[in-house]
């Protein structure tokens, strides 16, 4: 499997979301658990795509660590995102469009980047972006 591949499997998550966020979390070549944007319907402002397959994979596991997993999602992560992945020790972060793409398409955005939460961190997690940046971009600019 290769990083298209997976972030492929994102889009296919954002698409049955309340917004174009999806996200797949991986391990060993396999999609552990998968998640998307519910917070109009489940009323919640934190339940953004990757606070979800974090919840889902965590409580699956009956751990909060996800140390030597990688995150897929469509959206760079917003602040509260990225610090929770640095709260699971989650080893790896790709994603197709960033903050600032999102911005440029009126997407309300905080304007700090998940390199610079991770930068004031505790933790070293690598970042891969931009991985299928136009098909995630499609995807928000179909609702503008």
């Amino acid at each position: 499997m290769n990083q298209e591949y997976f972030m492929a499997r994102a889009l296919a998550e954002a698409k049955q979301g309340d917004a174009p966020y999806g996200a797949v979390i991986v391990k060993d070549d396999e999609v552990v658990a998968s998640a998307y944007n519910t917070v109009k319907r489940d009323s919640d402002p934190s339940a953004h795509a990757e606070i979800n397959v974090i919840r889902r994979l965590t409580a699956k596991l009956q751990s909060p660590s996800l140390d030597g997993y990688t995150i897929y999602t469509t959206g760079e992560p917003c602040p509260m995102c990225a610090t929770a992945c640095v709260w699971t020790g989650i080893s790896e972060i790709v994603y197709g469009a960033s903050i600032e793409d999102l911005i440029s398409l009126n997407q309300s955005q905080i304007e700090i980047s998940c390199e610079e939460v991770i930068d004031k961190s505790f933790r070293k997690i690598k970042l891969t972006k931009g991985v299928l940046r136009e098909e995630c971009l499609k995807l928000f600019s179909v609702i503008n």
